[in-house]
């Protein structure tokens, strides 16, 4: 039975505070859409600094300094009453209340239990995560928008944190921890540019929106029985899967990416041992970046929640029969539907009928269904602190929630990690077949 005991647990906040012009954010159709979607979290496994290094006081120093930076993360989300016409409305106050740190230690796991053989997911991995089962929505009551948590093992460290995905998405937050790491390793914080904010309203907007009451009655959670493993794909593997899939399709005009000749691989894998029948109907959701796809594009560096979920659609028995490229091709497609009038569109559509996904009751994600989380293209593995760059990146347990697909860059140039949480059933089939096919 792995103990992880809390050394402290404490607030961090900026290191100069009170800052004026910052002082509200407000939140769009797309950050509200995700009022009760569960904390991303991610976690970074770290060799063992030297016992001399005083990684705690250092990473606390460094974090203080990159929330100067990154002051969003160091607000509180608000919740104001209109009495006038029953109805609330949230925004971000930029008020450098801090974020969460706790210090931890696992004194008998090791690296190697970490990284356990066949790409398993230890049991224990969730006690190293800070912020398990939260919703965006507690953030009201006592979560801050960001926690961290840095565990101490027998020869190694896993810094992990979550955060509430209605203030930044995953290119934002990369962006702060490179920041944190980057002045942790140097001590230097004036390479920084100050933060770009997002800048995109959509057009006869007031602001703040206003939600009916009705719509914050949140059923009760149905949690569903999962099991997770790390899928690990070589550049070889993705080589040949790409290759076939651009074969298949024979375009000269569209290109399959690795990304999309992957996850076709996956969800043709996953619903064919899934039991369903050839006439129902599944999904593959995937989170397209938006910055450089709005008119006018908004700065690659943009801070905020700017992504948009691509749904591709179709049946299990089409999905099986036409084969990697006609799949990979659908997911090609939806991607590139992800436009300045679709996201415009949903913001206005989303105004005309407010309807929040309530995650826990399978809105957003269904027996049915894949959502495909994070990116391979971001640089989990150039972050140094000041003691080596890390060996492993792992995500956070699903909360219950089945088809979920984390994508990681592989710590070998070219390669892809896909931290899979699938429903229990699902398992010992797809785990059979899925390398064998």
């Amino acid at each position: 039975m792995v103990e992880v005991t809390v050394i402290s647990s404490s607030t961090v906040q900026p290191k100069n505070i009170h800052n004026f012009g910052r002082a509200k954010i407000h939140l769009t159709p797309h950050d509200l859409d995700l009022l009760y979607l569960v904390y991303p979290q991610r976690g970074l496994l770290f060799s063992k600094p030297d016992s001399n290094s005083e990684v705690i006081p250092r990473l606390k120093a460094a974090l203080s300094t990159a929330l100067d930076i990154y002051f969003p993360f160091a607000g509180r989300l608000v919740k104001v009453n209109n009495q006038e016409d029953n109805s609330v409305s949230f925004y971000i106050d930029c008020n450098d209340s801090g974020v969460k740190f706790v210090h931890a230690k696992a004194d008998t796991v090791s690296v190697s239990d970490i990284l356990q053989s066949r790409s398993s997911v230890p049991n224990f991995i969730g006690l190293f995560f800070p912020t398990n089962d939260v919703e965006s929505y507690d953030a009201l009551i006592s979560v801050p928008l960001l926690a961290l948590q840095v565990t101490e093992v027998k020869n190694g460290v896993f810094i992990s944190f979550g955060y509430n995905h209605m203030v930044a998405d995953g290119s934002s937050f990369w962006s702060f921890f490179h920041c944190w790491s980057k002045i942790c390793h140097t001590g230097l914080s004036s390479n920084f540019q100050p933060l770009v904010l997002k800048d995109w309203f959509l057009d006869k907007i007031d602001y703040p929106i206003h939600i009916p009451v009705s719509e914050m009655e949140k059923p009760p959670n149905s949690e569903t029985s999962t099991k997770e493993r790390i899928f690990h794909f070589t550049k070889k593997k993705i080589g040949y899967l790409k290759a076939k899939a651009n074969e298949e399709i024979g375009s000269v005009d569209t290109k399959i990416t690795s990304l999309q000749a992957v996850v076709a691989y996956l969800w043709i894998s996953i619903m064919r041992h899934s039991g369903h029948n050839t006439e129902e109907r599944t999904q593959c959701k995937v989170a397209a970046d938006m910055r450089q796809r709005l008119n006018p594009p908004l700065k690659k560096e943009c801070f905020g929640n700017m992504t948009a979920l691509a749904v591709a659609t179709t049946t299990v028995g089409d999905l099986l029969d036409n084969g990697i490229g006609w799949t990979a091709l659908q997911l090609n497609k939806t991607v590139r539907s992800q436009t300045n009038i679709s996201y415009k569109t949903f913001a206005e559509n989303w105004l005309t009928n407010v309807t929040i996904p309530k995650i826990g009751v399978g809105s957003r994600l269904a027996n049915h269904s894949l959502i495909v989380a994070s990116s391979p293209w971001f640089e989990v593995y150039d972050h140094d602190f000041g003691w080596g760059k890390p060996i492993a990146a792992r995500a956070g347990p699903g909360n219950g929630i089945g088809g979920l697909l984390v994508m990681f860059r592989g710590i070998e140039e070219g390669s892809i990690d896909v931290h899979a949480t699938l429903t229990s059933s699902l398992w010992s089939d797809v785990l059979m077949n899925l390398f064998a096919e």
